[in-house]
């Protein structure tokens, strides 16, 4: 049983490496080599001892590589979970210390610190007012918690007078900026050439604070971004109405008659006289002879006397490119060169010049251009009326 074995893998070893002949040609000769079955098996053990060799040493490799990463990556985790816990044990014990800190001791500072940035609030708010109003909405509350209240008291209720000051001011700028706005929409002026103009008379100064970065607010007053933000806007609000309110003071929307009756309107009209279509340059004003005539704004007197067609005739510049004009006049009561203020009486109604009866024929004019008297006009009422 053996030696069959024996036979059929020697036949079997016969079969795959069988005795092989070699010839090598260089030049004109030509050489023979043999390859035995034996010298055939010695150089395959051979390569297979080199092959599993080196499979064996790369595995080992391979091992320790994974094994060593695993190592490191576990020795990391734990290092990492041990630092976060020292760490979150040393912020709370900060936590802790600062606690004990300012409950020993800071907490009235704290309070002095708070009050003393509502009151630096309140002065710069009632700096900047610019209008009749405001104050009673930026003066500081006065609540017994701020003068007897503990520290906390204090804290709290000058914040809330803070933000109550803020949102008082807030509203009341807003809405007298627009309807400031809107009165000179009204008269078809545009505001945004009039809010950047300073208030004659008023001496201004102090540190700039750029309206455009309201961090630096911030830092001058101590509060956060977004408090400082609404101050900012609430202050721009403010010095549009104080510039506004300064500028339309200057305009002629006041009336020229105590009670008004209009009787002929600005533009195309039948003219009364050629009874054909005809511009006319003003508004007329019906009314009793002799009835008083004053001025709609302040300014100079810049002209008395007769114009052709007008007859008698009273102009004022009132500065910023505005004039009017006051004719048919029976009555003058102004001199050229002479300061008249919103509603001054400057003369009286009559008809004289090119006229049919007893009338006003008033104008209105903006640098050298005839306008519609009753754009100013009911500009002139709105106001009056949101005062």
């Amino acid at each position: 049983m053996d030696d069959g074995r024996l036979t059929r893998f020697r036949h079997a070893i016969l079969t795959v490496f069988p005795e092989r002949h070699v010839y090598l040609r260089a030049g004109g000769d030509v050489r023979s080599f043999v390859l035995t079955t034996t010298d055939q098996v010695v150089a395959a053990a051979a390569v297979a001892a080199c092959l599993t060799w080196t499979l064996f040493a790369t595995g080992a490799m391979v091992a320790s590589v994974f094994s060593a990463n695993s190592a490191d990556a576990a020795a990391a985790k734990t290092q990492a979970y041990y630092e976060r816990l020292i760490a979150d044990r040393q912020a709370r014990l900060n936590s802790a210390v600062a606690l004990v800190s300012s409950s020993r001791g800071s907490l009235d500072g704290l309070a002095r610190a708070v009050t003393e940035r509502h009151a630096a609030l309140a002065m710069l708010l009632n700096d900047i007012r610019g209008a009749p109003g405001a104050m009673a909405a930026l003066v500081p509350v006065k609540a017994q918690a701020m003068q007897t209240g503990s520290p906390a008291d204090q804290i709290q209720s000058v914040e809330k007078d803070q933000d109550r000051m803020v949102a008082a001011a807030e509203g009341y700028a807003h809405s007298r900026a627009e309807r400031l706005r809107l009165a000179f929409h009204l008269a078809g002026l545009d505001p945004a050439a009039y809010s950047g103009r300073a208030v004659a008379g008023e001496g201004l100064g102090g540190p700039l604070i750029d309206a455009k970065d309201p961090r630096a607010l911030a830092a001058v007053l101590d509060v956060d971004d977004d408090f400082a933000g609404r101050i900012q806007h609430t202050a721009q609000d403010l010095n549009a109405t104080r510039t506004l309110s300064g500028e339309v003071k200057k305009l002629p929307l006041g009336e020229p008659l105590t009670t008004p009756v209009k009787s002929s309107p600005f533009g195309v009209r039948i003219d009364p006289f050629t009874h054909r279509g005809a511009f006319h340059p003003g508004e007329d004003f019906a009314g009793a002879y002799m009835t008083p005539i004053h001025a709609t704004a302040p300014g100079v007197v810049s002209f008395t006397g007769q114009r052709n067609g007008y007859g008698n005739v009273v102009e004022i510049d009132h500065g910023g490119g505005f004039k009017t004009r006051y004719a048919h006049l029976q009555g003058i009561l102004v001199a050229t060169g002479q300061h008249v203020g919103l509603g001054d009486r400057i003369g009286a109604m009559g008809s004289t010049g090119r006229s049919t009866g007893v009338h006003l024929h008033y104008e209105v004019w903006q640098n050298g251009r005839v306008q519609d008297p009753t754009r100013f006009l009911k500009a002139g009422d709105y106001v009056q009326q949101n005062d």
